[in-house]
C-alpha cells in the first residue's frame, strides 16, 4: 500500500531524504520544505521517480 519515495532538493538537486506515501490517496508528487545540508538552508524538496 505505502511506497517508498526519495526527496530531492530543488536548488542543488541532491537526494537527501526518503519517506513513504500512500499512492491511492496521493497520486501527485509530494513537495515538502526541509533542510538541505548541502545548501545549508531550508528549501523545497520534491519527490523523484
Amino acid at each position: 500500500m505505502r511506497d517508498r519515495i526519495i526527496l530531492a532538493c530543488t536548488d542543488c538537486k541532491q537526494r537527501n531524504y526518503t519517506s513513504t506515501k500512500n499512492k491511492r490517496k496521493n497520486t501527485e508528487r509530494i513537495e515538502l520544505k526541509k533542510y538541505c545540508k548541502f545548501c545549508k538552508t531550508h528549501t523545497i524538496h520534491k519527490e523523484t521517480r
